[in-house]
This record gives structure tokens, C-alpha cells and sequence, in this order.
């Protein structure tokens, strides 16, 4: 069953494509035809590309890895942020901060000392600061948490990244490019798609457009991370059931192990004599024949 039809993204306006001028020649195979000088987008194309981007993020939450969002655009930013927050996933909605993949133990620097300011403040330690000085830091705290804040919990790489305008963010596609992260972009007629491993082609700028690729796209991660908790389920149940059964085994391996101790114990002893009779043997022969030096 696929998560979007033509309908669907008809009226959310997904088809509108840049001027004729603007477009990229790389496009031409997803372009369905030219209206009022304005490029049209092959909707049933897009419905395709949609289903094979949305399996992939599946798999991906499924396996319990990060896919992040970035769109820096205004009129995407809210959604965006609605969207990754809705399936607990990192976004950057303000300035791509450069040389965050590629340069990744730095940001965690920066991330760090937000978490330090934070620490810093409820155990009382800013209390005997200046006013001055408590405001700088304030203000420090408040520039991280805008720049960086939704990164937060990335202790690592991520595993994707979801592009919205792949032309405005194409420091964060070359970053990932270079680290050979996937990246699925909503890629319009004025864009490059070869850099792109995921292409959906549509429009980028509009709100309803967005909008509804990502609720596609977030309603399949969802249902990777409902299928990553019911085989969690499931394997601390197996392994719930193998403990027990392990247990059941124990005691009666136990019962075994007296029984060999005793037998070895038997058999020492049965073995023992017949060792010390020669040694006896020997003492007497000795004795004759100190008896008869004597």
C-alpha cells in the first residue's frame, strides 16, 4: 500500500516546480511538463520515490539509529522541528553549524559545555558571579541551546540525513557525502539529484508540500521504532524463558556431581593398598638383611 497518492500530493501543491530558466538539466527525468513558463513535476514519480524513501527510514529506526533533519528555510523550520520531535529524531532548524559531521567531536565540545552552564547553574556556583558576568553566560547558554540544542542527545554520527531544499543545504550534503552518510533530499526542479541517495521530487518552498512528504516519511519511522520495541519484547521474553528453563536444569546437574566425587573417592581408596603393599615389602627385606650384617 503506498503512504501518499497522486491526489494527495496534487493538492498540496507538491507538482509546482522553479521558473524554466532556473532548472537543473539533471531533473529533466522527473519533470512531467512546462506550464506558464514554470516546470511541472511527474507526481507519479514522486508517489514512487516517497514509498522507497519511507522504507528506508523504516529500516533505519528500526535498527535504532539517528536520522537528522536539516531545513534552515523559514517556512519550513516549524515543521521540521513538529515532525523529528514527533518520532524523538535530532534536527537543525537555524545555521548549519559547518564541520558538524566532519568536524563532530567539536560540536560535542560545544554541546558539553552547554550541559555544564546548566549544572553549573542549579548547584549554586554562578551565585557569587557579577551581574555582568552571569549575563554573558547566560546569554552563551541561550546562543547554544538555539544553534544546538535540538542536537543535544547525538552522542554520535547519524546514521541519515534528511534534507528539505537540498540547493540551500548543500554544506550539510557535502559533509555527509564525504562521510558516506545517506542522505534523502525533497529535491526541486532547480536542484542537483545526483549527490542525493533517496530523490524526492517536489516542491521544497511550499508548506503543505513538506508537510505532508515528512508525515509520510515520520509515520514510517514510527513504525519502525513500535516494531524495534515489540522484538525487544519479544527477545527479553525468549531470553526470560531460557534463563528459567536454565534453571530447571541446574539442580538436577548438581544431584550428578556428588555421586562422580564419591566414586573417584572409592576407587582412591580401593587403589591405596595395593601401592602400599610393595613399599612393605621392601621395609622388611631391608630388616633381614640388617639382622644378618649384625
Amino acid at each position: 500500500m503506498s503512504r501518499t497518492n497522486f491526489d494527495m500530493l496534487l493538492q498540496a501543491g507538491c507538482h509546482f516546480g522553479h521558473l524554466k530558466r532556473k532548472w537543473n538539466p539533471a531533473m529533466a527525468q522527473y519533470i512531467y511538463t512546462e506550464r506558464n513558463g514554470i516546470h511541472i513535476i511527474d507526481l507519479h514519480k514522486t508517489v514512487v520515490k516517497i514509498d522507497e524513501a519511507a522504507d528506508a527510514l523504516k529500516q533505519i529506526a528500526k535498527s535504532g539509529k539517528k536520522i537528522l533533519f536539516v531545513a534552515t528555510k523559514k517556512q519550513t523550520k516549524e515543521i521540521i522541528a513538529d515532525k523529528a520531535t514527533s518520532v524523538g529524531m535530532p534536527y537543525v532548524i537555524e545555521r548549519w553549524p559547518g564541520g558538524m559531521l566532519t568536524n563532530f567531536p567539536t560540536i560535542r565540545k560545544a554541546v558539553k559545555k552547554m550541559a555544564n552552564i546548566d549544572k553549573l547553574m542549579q548547584d549554586g556556583t554562578f551565585a557569587n558571579l557579577s551581574k555582568r558576568e552571569l549575563l554573558q553566560i547566560t546569554r552563551q547558554r541561550a546562543k547554544l541551546e538555539k544553534n544546538l540544542g535540538s542536537i543535544a542527545d547525538l552522542t554520535r554520527l547519524p546514521s541519515a540525513l534528511f534534507v528539505v531544499d537540498v540547493l540551500k543545504e548543500q554544506i550539510a550534503v557535502h559533509e555527509a557525502n564525504r562521510l558516506g552518510i545517506p542522505v534523502f533530499g525533497i529535491v526541486d526542479t532547480n536542484s542537483d539529484p545526483n549527490n542525493i541517495d533517496f530523490v524526492i521530487p517536489a516542491n521544497d518552498d511550499a508548506k503543505d508540500s513538506v508537510e505532508t512528504i515528512l508525515t509520510a516519511c515520520c509515520n514510517a519511522i514510527n513504525e519502525g521504532l513500535e516494531e524495534r520495541k515489540v522484538e525487544k519484547a519479544d527477545e527479553k521474553a525468549a531470553d526470560a524463558q531460557a534463563e528459567a528453563e536454565v534453571e530447571e536444569v541446574k539442580p538436577k546437574r548438581a544431584t550428578r556431581k556428588p555421586r562422580k566425587a564419591a566414586e573417584a573417592k572409592a576407587e582412591e581408596k580401593a587403589e591405596a593398598p595395593v601401592e602400599e603393599a610393595p613399599k612393605a615389602e621392601e621395609k622388611a627385606e631391608e630388616k633381614a638383611e640388617e639382622a644378618a650384617a649384625e
